[in-house]
């Protein structure tokens, strides 16, 4: 599986039959190392505007298929977009592998230009294709349900670390020692000023599993 990082909270994945992109909220110019009209998926894990970002736009260009929750899924049928609905808990096989919703501590609200439109639970995403497991929390506080990604055995799992609005260096760490995965990327930080992190900080804290920092444009593959 490779995953290259464009920023905030955006990855790029590709894996088998899968190009996807992960919250495609892109805050900087980076060189991706995809061709969006080629995308087959994209995973929003919630409705605020810096996760749903362009997913409109790419999802009609390329003909991807959105995977997200019920409520966000309803908005964007409205607009021709193509999805697959999922809430908290769900665990289901597509033809690249097999993707499990997991809980979020959130909001979701979608701003609109006639106001908030509901968006239904946050979550985060397990995503498991020929063997290898990636955890995506998106926007979330420490919670206890993390524990049960432990028998998950992830590989790589992305974690915001910016606090606020989110988790802080702290509470990732907290978060890391419960779900144990082989290697933890810290995302959600820096991209505004009420979210400053170093993730070196996170780094150094972090006893429980591998750490890789990653700027935008950077990939990692394993």
């Amino acid at each position: 599986m490779k995953i290259q990082y464009l920023g905030h909270s955006a990855f790029y994945v590709e894996a088998g039959k899968l190009k996807a992109m992960i919250d495609p909220f892109i805050p900087g110019d980076v060189t991706k190392a995809y061709d969006e009209t080629q995308l087959t998926h994209l995973f929003l894990t919630h409705g605020h505007g810096d996760h749903l970002g362009d997913a409109v736009a790419l999802a009609k260009a390329s003909g991807a298929t959105v995977i997200a929750n019920y409520e966000i899924c309803h908005y964007l049928g409205q607009q021709g977009v193509a999805c697959h609905a999922m809430h908290i808990g769900g665990r289901t096989t597509m033809d690249f592998g097999v993707v499990k919703m997991t809980p979020a501590l959130h909001g979701s609200g979608i701003e609109t230009p006639e106001g908030m439109v509901y968006g239904g639970n946050p979550g985060g995403f397990v995503i498991e294709v020929e063997g290898k497991k990636l955890y995506h929390a998106g926007d979330t506080g420490l919670t206890m349900d993390m524990q049960l990604l432990e028998v998950e055995s992830i590989d790589v799992a992305l974690l915001p670390i910016g606090g606020n609005f989110t988790m802080d260096v702290t509470d990732a760490l907290r978060a890391v020692e419960m779900i144990r995965p082989a290697v933890a990327i810290p995302m959600h930080f820096n991209t505004f000023p009420v979210i400053e992190a170093d993730p070196k900080t996170f780094a150094a804290g972090n006893n429980a599993s591998q750490t890789k920092i990653l700027a935008p444009g950077d990939t990692f593959e394993f």
